[in-house]
């Protein structure tokens, strides 16, 4: 049984307002950063982002990607302040990619795009109850965005990929732990922020993208560990995940702020 939606011809983005029309909504995301189109936002103050390690539990191949799992039923690890009017928990941390290191990142920096990109899902926990509800709410999620490039092994993100082994198949699933998201960021934080929607089905338009400007670097054969990873349970064909990333979107009228000039 082929799955409700992926990103193949007959179940990718381009057929996904099928099952889910908000998927020619106004707010769709990714979409292509034009920098000089990007206005300078002086009230864009730095983000305040405090991860613990002990949140982080577990990683879980989910059929499309991966996720690394933090407990978010206590303020553990959260980020606020920059764009963010409350304080946004932890939820989750993937990756997407494409089938070669030359192009996998969902946003695109003036039509440039980089061999990954890094999401770390947090959900308004102040306002909400849960990450279901918040994702209902224009102000339910913040994403942080950091891009990839293709370059030296990054020791941060070494940990992670070495974990891919254990959860080779769709549903497997594996304990990861005392391990820091902090690891992942650049150096810089300027960034990007805009008004946006969940990048996969079910597309919800409830997120504050904050787009590092400055990518992280990751060898190719960090990367090729991404598309080690199959999309079929035990016992099925095995079919790796090659790709997972979704076209860039319309802007239609929306503001990209920068938190630099």
């Amino acid at each position: 049984m082929s799955a409700p939606w992926g990103y193949e011809t007959h179940n990718g983005p381009e057929q996904w307002h099928k099952l889910y029309p908000i998927a020619q909504g106004d707010h769709q995301s990714p979409i292509d950063i034009k920098s000089k189109e990007a206005k300078y936002d002086e009230s864009l103050k730095s983000l305040s982002i405090n991860y613990n390690p002990s949140s982080i539990k577990a990683i879980l191949n989910v059929g499309h990607s991966f996720h690394v799992v933090s407990e978010d039923t206590a303020d553990i690890s959260v980020v606020k302040a920059g764009p963010l009017k409350s304080s946004y928990r932890l939820n989750q941390f993937h990756f997407h990619w494409g089938p070669s290191n030359d192009f996998g990142s969902e946003h695109t920096v003036d039509g440039k795009g980089y061999a990954s990109e890094l999401h770390l899902v947090h959900w308004n926990s102040e306002k909400y109850s849960s990450f279901a509800e918040a994702s209902k709410n224009l102000d339910g999620c913040a994403v942080l965005t950091v891009f990839l490039k293709v370059g030296n092994a990054h020791p941060g993100l070494q940990k992670v990929a070495d974990a891919l082994s254990l959860i080779k198949t769709k549903g497997k699933q594996a304990p990861f732990t005392n391990f820091d998201p902090a690891t992942l960021l650049p150096a810089s934080k300027d960034y990007w922020a805009y008004i946006g929607s969940l990048t996969h089905p079910p597309l919800l338009e409830c997120v504050t993208w904050v787009i590092f400007r400055d990518p992280i670097s990751a060898s190719p054969d960090q990367l090729n560990q991404f598309r080690s990873l199959l999309s079929s349970a035990d016992g099925e064909k095995e079919c790796p995940i090659l790709t997972n990333h979704r076209p860039t979107q319309p802007l239609k009228g929306r503001q990209v702020r920068a938190s630099f000039s």
